[in-house]
């Protein structure tokens, strides 16, 4: 939200300068920046009317202009603005003045016509980005006066960025209200002219549910000048809070929704038709809004609707057939308070963005709106005119009072200070908040309607301690008593594995916790993706089921980015449906692409591969290595030939593998990533490690050859022959595969090393001849192996 200090300043002027206030503000909770009004100021430049206006001789889309700056004699000025033309009051740089961007002002022959001066517009002068001709001021402007004075310009835009529990600073009455109490200054409050009420006609109100509408207030005001223009200072004004100049009666509800907080929408009241009801959204209803886009209204919707059907979208947005045009007379006033819970969400489902709604999802006072309609009223009247009609109002008169009890003590305890009971009065007082003494140290406060956020006691402490001040607040050490925890031995933290995969030139990514459903979809079939209501974007609309859907796009980013070679890894949680229910789970993954090595001279460029990716997740189990094993699998997002199930136990803990080439294609890939992804439950545990006597004795070794069908893995050779062994058998490792001439189409020689020991006695070569052959025959027995000679 942008407010200006000039407007700021009519209602609370403290004597500090901006900067100090924003500080003061910051300090005080909210996030700000200051701005300068405009971009850059002119000199020289003054308020100035165009007395003639002919066609250059030389230049059908020139003019040549009489103008007078006040400077006693008529300026001769060529100007090519298409609204250029007599009686009217512009902005007119003389010569010597400097525009914004440093274009000096000098006198000038354009076509063989001298020109002494320029005539400007909104866009040369800083005032918008872009503007169509020259900026035609009021008719009373005083000629002659600068234009940093008729615009006033020496001012300061604060861009505040409000939490979303303090929707009470959503306007200039409500940050002027924190400036107050911050300050110890008065509230400057303008008292509203009494409207004449000269008509009687009105509209009635009908509210389905008070919890949604808990106030709401209108007014019939016909005979409007269908000509007027809304005054220059208001629509600065709202252009230094971002807001567009549409027409006079829209104006007017957004300067006073900006003034008061309270957001408002103007009918044309010749396209109502009867009574005006707010109700929750029937189905198969739909309204066509005033940006044009048609919504189908559903989950019951909080709509406001006459006898026709929807004509809004309550508190978000208004509807087309009944909004305001410029040649409307007659218009129906909306002031209302919607409950946030009835508004929240409306505007994100249909992808609608609103000051209104923002206003209303964060607590609108429920005490406003007659205030604001006869504001609003006011303003209609001083700038088009018109005739006034009795208010509708329907609802709750007064919004119920909410009491809090808060205790001096805990006020001391809550804060680490001691803040006498007098102060902690006079600074809740400050923000309205009524305080009645009760038996003890105990105060009764009456909260006002504004603040939504007071509810509790814990928030009128931290009232407190943010209007005394936290730099006043001394710091003392801690009064707990913590005694330090230690981790188990047999678990590793998270960061020891992040560590230990950045040393091994891995890097860490984070990403989003929601990814691109099509992706997700891919890499996971299987599971049921959760899909969010309200997504950040279009492509990132469901929570993640495997963090290889965060993974691969980070990778396709660095890859275009000349990066070649990438080792990604991530730890992070993800989301899946149980019997309707959310199951998070913590993962860590990896995703290696590109050369196996760095480019270097020692060695020859080649790919990356299924086993160097396994020799990394092999380094991450540590002592625990022995416990995990690689069984081949097929997982529907990776090469059915280059792809395991990693397993502890008998517990399934995460996957290996290349990625499937028919995704590679699908997704329109470079080339197929390798990616593992491993629960982080099952891999946090290594257990304790054990000491072991080295042997001081001879090892034996004996190697086997053996022929077995292609489906038999290197692991269940190897398990094989340690369970057939015992405990003479050290080591047991393969060194050697063949396949080709003398074996038969499916099988493959397997070569085993079998390292024989023991820590206190040499072996006798019957006893290592005894193990052997026990490998042999269990080889034979439970994998149909064939010794090869």
């Amino acid at each position: 939200m942008k407010l200006s200090e000039n407007w700021l300043r009519e209602w609370v002027n403290p004597a500090a300068t901006i900067e100090q206030i924003a500080e003061r503000l910051v300090m005080g909770g909210l996030e700000l920046e200051i701005e300068p009004a405009v971009a850059g100021r002119a000199t020289q430049v003054v308020v100035a009317k165009i007395v003639e206006a002919e066609r250059h001789p030389q230049a059908d889309r020139l003019q040549v202009c009489k103008v007078d700056a006040g400077t006693g004699a008529l300026l001769q000025i060529v100007c090519g603005a298409p609204n250029a033309r007599p009686g009217i009051k512009v902005p007119c740089a003389v010569v010597g003045a400097t525009l914004p961007g440093g274009m000096q002002i000098g006198e000038a022959k354009l076509r063989g016509v001298e020109s002494f001066g320029m005539l400007c517009s909104a866009s040369e002068l800083g005032l918008a980005e872009k503007s169509d001709g020259l900026v035609e001021l009021e008719a009373d402007a005083r000629i002659g006066m600068s234009i940093d004075d008729y615009f006033d310009l020496d001012d300061h835009i604060l861009n505040l960025e409000i939490t979303p529990n303090r929707g009470d600073c959503l306007s200039v009455v409500g940050l002027a209200r924190d400036i107050s109490a911050l300050y110890g200054v008065p509230l400057k409050r303008p008292t509203p002219q009494q409207t004449v009420v000269e008509g009687h006609e009105q509209i009635k109100v009908e509210i389905e549910s008070v919890d949604d509408c808990p106030s709401y207030v209108g007014r019939v005001i016909t005979k409007l000048n269908a000509k007027a223009r809304t005054p220059d200072w208001m629509r600065e004004r709202l252009r230094r809070s971002g807001i567009r100049s549409i027409h006079p009666v829209v104006d007017i509800t957004n300067y006073v929704m900006l003034e008061l907080g309270q957001p408002m929408h103007a009918f044309d009241a010749g396209k109502l038709s009867g009574n005006i009801r707010v109700r929750r959204a029937r189905d198969g209803e739909s309204l066509q809004l005033l940006n044009e886009q048609t919504v189908e209204c559903r989950d019951r919707e909080l709509l406001i609707s006459d006898d026709g059907g929807p004509i809004a979208l309550a508190g978000v947005m208004g509807g087309l057939d009944s909004g305001v045009q410029a040649g409307t007379t007659r218009i129906f006033f909306e002031s209302a308070c919607f409950a946030p819970t009835a508004v929240a969400g409306t505007g994100r489902r249909h992808k609608l963005f609103s000051d209104a709604s923002y206003r209303y999802e964060r607590g609108v006072d429920p005490a406003l709106q007659r205030q604001a309609l006869e504001r609003a009223t006011q303003l209609v009247l001083q700038i088009c005119g018109g005739e006034t009609h009795p208010v509708t109002q329907a609802g709750r008169s007064q919004p119920e009072p909410v009491n809090v009890r808060v205790r001096r003590s805990r006020i001391d305890q809550v804060l680490g200070h001691e803040i006498p009971a007098k102060d902690v009065e006079t600074l809740l007082g400050r923000l309205g908040i009524a305080l009645r003494a009760e038996v003890g140290d105990a105060w009764m406060a009456r909260v006002p309607s504004h603040r939504y956020d007071l509810r509790i006691e814990a928030d009128l402490i931290e009232e407190v301690g943010r209007l005394y001040g936290y730099d006043r607040i001394p710091a003392r050490p801690y009064q707990a008593q913590l005694a330090p925890s230690q981790r188990a031995e047999a678990a590793r933290p998270l960061i020891a594995v992040k560590q230990h995969l950045a040393a091994r030139g891995w890097q860490e990514a984070i990403s989003l916790a929601f990814v691109e459903p099509g992706l997700q979809t891919a890499l996971d079939p299987q599971a049921a993706a959760i899909a969010l209501d309200n997504p950040i974007a279009d492509n990132l609309s469901v929570m993640r089921t495997t963090l290889w859907a965060g993974l691969i796009p980070a990778w396709l980013y660095n890859r275009a980015r000349q990066q070649d070679r990438v080792r990604l890894f991530e730890a992070g949680v993800c989301f899946a449906l149980d019997n309707g229910s959310v199951v998070e789970t913590s993962r860590l993954a990896g995703l290696a692409a590109g050369r196996a090595l760095p480019e270097q001279w020692g060695s020859a460029n080649r790919p990356v591969d299924f086993y160097d990716l396994k020799a990394e997740v092999v380094s991450l189990f540590g002592n625990a290595a022995a416990d995990y094993r690689f069984e081949a699998a097929e997982h529907p997002a990776l090469h059915p030939g280059r792809c395991a199930r990693i397993v502890r136990g008998d517990q399934a803990c995460g996957w290996i593998g290349e990625l499937h080439p028919k995704l590679v294609g699908t997704l329109d890939l470079p080339e197929a990533p390798l990616l593992f992804e491993l629960d982080w439950t099952t891999l946090r545990s290594v257990g304790v490690p054990k000491a072991a006597a080295l042997s001081e004795f001879p090892s034996s070794r004996r190697d086997l050859a053996v022929v077995v069908a292609e489906s038999v893995s290197g692991e269940q050779l190897l398990t094989c022959a340690r369970q057939a062994a015992g405990e003479l058998l050290s080591e047991a490792l393969i060194f050697d595969i063949y396949r080709g001439t003398g074996l038969k189409t499916g099988e493959k020689s397997v070569a085993l090393g079998l390292l024989f020991n023991n820590v206190s006695r040499t072996l006798t070569l019957s006893e290592i001849d005894t193990a052997a052959s026990a490998v042999t025959q269990a080889l034979t027995r439970e994998l149909n192996a064939v010794i090869r000679q």
